[in-house]
């Protein structure tokens, strides 16, 4: 694989990571939705993992951290625990890709250094594919409803990101196994190492 496309993986990896940050961090996961012939338009509420905020048509904002994160309904606390992983492996993503990438001196060239970039492209998938989810749930009263906020739409955003970006550097690892001086040889030349020895 060429330096470019690991660069591009790498920096699409980084770019999903702080999406994942960003949309972690905003209280815009859900806001008040227009429902039936209730329009409220006096004020509006967002929802977030960590607060929620009440904005008042004369633009003055409040927002309040959660006091207890066990009276956190159960899809907030699991989409609170995903977000943190899904972070930290995008964290381990970044550092394995720039350890292995092409243009680093971090590790000697050969089948090692494409291995560690291709669990840095793993990690952004596993990133990825943890951020997707459905957050509507049929069980609220249709009074509580909420729509979904700009937070969820970054996530996917981000997600999409990092799955293509894990894609690539997952794509970079090479098909053979590594030889005695520790550089890889294609599938194709093993093959015909053997029915030489033969």
């Amino acid at each position: 694989m060429s330096t470019g496309l690991q660069l591009l993986g790498t920096s699409l990896g980084i770019l999903g990571w702080l999406g994942i940050i960003i949309s972690c961090a905003i209280p815009l996961w859900r806001v008040t939705a227009f429902i039936g012939n209730n329009i409220v338009t006096a004020q509006i509420m967002w929802e977030g993992l960590w607060m929620n905020c009440v904005v008042q048509s004369t633009g003055q904002m409040q927002c309040k951290v959660y006091d207890s994160m066990l009276a956190l309904p159960q899809d907030l606390q699991a989409s609170r625990a995903i977000l943190i992983i899904a972070a930290l492996l995008g964290l381990v993503g970044i550092f394995a890709s720039f350890a292995g990438g092409k243009c680093t001196n971090c590790l000697a060239d050969g089948f090692a250094k494409a291995r560690v970039v291709a669990v840095g492209g793993a990690a952004f998938v596993t990133a990825g594919v943890l951020v997707i989810g459905d957050f509507y749930n049929p069980l609220v009263a249709q009074a509580q409803k909420r729509e979904l906020g700009a937070a969820i739409f970054i996530c996917w955003g981000a997600a999409v990101l990092m799955l293509v970006g894990g894609g690539l550097l997952c794509s970079s690892c090479p098909k053979g196994r590594p030889s005695s001086g520790g550089r890889y040889m294609p599938a194709s030349q093993n093959g015909r190492e053997r029915l030489e020895y033969v």
